[in-house]
This record gives C-alpha cells, structure tokens and sequence, in this order.
C-alpha cells in the first residue's frame, strides 16, 4: 500500500498581497514550487508570444500600449493561461469544467484529484489530498476539510454564483521538501482541522474583501489569533508567534502609563 504523501502533511499558503494565483498553485502541487517571480517571467513570455503572433497576422507594433499585459496586471492579478503554463511544468492539464471532456467530474467529482476556482481576480484550489478533500482558499487560516457529499454541493454553489471552475488532471508531485517559503506552512489534518473549528468558535471566520483594485486581504480576529497561537505552541513556533493583543494587556499598558 503506498504511503502518505508529505507524511500525510498539508501545505498551506495565507494569503500575502495579491498572491493569491500563486498561493492557487502551490497549494494545488502541495509545496513551494512557485514564487510570484516564476509566474510573472511566465506572464511576460506569453506576453510576447501573443504580441508575436499578432504582429505575423499584420498587427503593427503601435497596437501595443507600453507595458501592456493580457497575462498579469499591476496589482499582480495573473491569468488563467499563466497558471496553466505553470501547472504544464508538472505534465497537469487545466480543463474547463463545462468542457465535454469534463462531463464525468461535473458528476461525480470525488473521483477526480483537483479543481481550480476563480472569480473577481481570486484564485484557490479544491484538492485531494491522501484521499480527503480540503478547501486550500488563502483567506482561510488552515486547509478545510470538505466531506465527499459536501465537495459537490460546494462546487454547485461555487458555479451558481458565477465562479469559473477548472478541472485539472494528470500526476501530481508525491512528496516536497518540508521548506516551506516566506508565506507557506505545513499542517497535519488534525492541527488544520482543530483552527477551521477554532474560526467557528469564535465567529471569526476570514472574510473576502475584494475591491476593484483587486485587493484579496484577511481580518483576523484578536482572539483567534491568541487561540491558534496558543493551540499550535508545541507544533508550530512560527504560528505561535502570532501578536495578539488582549483587553487585560491594553488595561495594563494604560496602569503602567499612568503609573
């Protein structure tokens, strides 16, 4: 029987910036293959392989606006064409769920391996991993399991409000060096699954807020950071060292000015 992959691991990326496409990815191969750099250079050849193709069908070079990008914007928005070109480095195929060639993942899409969701410049991966499904979406603190029944009924939801869902298919990387990057970090089911119920606890849950200047940020609640610091002290020093301020500390801090 085969083993665990990642000994039985997870990887995670918290949402940094407007990273989220690379976050998409990373947490789709299960490790830190991608930085942001790797996919802008990815960006800039499509860029020119596009302009190329465009000038050979009579297009003159005074069509294109200086620093003009169909493939990553200036705030670091990437395309669907750059995450595929990333995810072809793996031989893994990105399929549009509404394609013909997908009609049995929009069945039973337990069966599959991935899914890769999209919708006003926000990008996170469904994914399998050593046979249960997580929610890998930066804007949550820990990976979300998500039960089989419950994969479908998400990704129905997902569709019906207006998100673009992309199957991807092939052989995914088995095991990464547990190095994870300046945003990234490995959880086991049990430490992943311990924060999501923690979140609901405390009914503080990461919220979405995407504006038109594309902007994908957190809002942590103070006590749910002291929560999964305190849960995650012996596991993960780098997640303990979350600040949270707390009530009695501002209190002290005002006795001690007034002392």
């Amino acid at each position: 029987m085969e083993g665990a992959s990642n000994g039985g691991m997870l990887y995670h990326e918290i949402q940094e910036l407007k990273f989220c496409a690379v976050h998409c990815v990373n947490t789709l191969l299960q490790g830190p293959f991608f930085s942001e750099f790797d996919l802008a250079a990815l960006a800039a050849d499509l860029d020119r392989q596009e302009r190329q193709v465009m000038l050979q069908g009579g297009a003159s070079s005074g069509d294109f606006l200086p620093g003009e990008s169909h493939n990553v914007s200036l705030q670091g928005d990437f395309s669907i064409q750059v995450l595929q070109k990333a995810l072809e480095v793996w031989d893994l195929q990105v399929i549009p769920l509404d394609c013909p060639v997908a009609k049995p993942a929009q069945i039973d899409p337990e069966l599959e391996n991935a899914f890769i969701c999209h919708s006003h410049h926000h990008w996170f991966c469904v994914r399998k991993v050593n046979g249960e499904w997580y929610n890998f979406d930066s804007l949550y603190a820990a990976p979300q399991h998500l039960s089989k029944f419950y994969l479908s009924a998400y990704l129905d939801s997902l569709k019906r409000s207006g998100w673009s869902i992309f199957l991807v298919r092939g052989n995914f990387p088995k095991e990464c060096a547990l190095s994870p990057n300046g945003y990234g970090q490995w959880f086991t089911p049990d430490d992943a699954d311990k924060i999501t119920k923690l979140c609901s606890m405390e009914t503080a849950r990461p919220k979405i807020n995407l504006s038109s200047e594309y902007h994908c940020q957190l809002d942590y609640d103070e006590n749910l950071n002291a929560a999964i610091a305190a849960s995650l002290m012996d596991s993960f020093p780098a997640v303990a060292s979350v600040e949270a301020s707390t009530p009695q500390n501002e209190n002290k801090n005002r006795e001690d000015k007034a002392a």
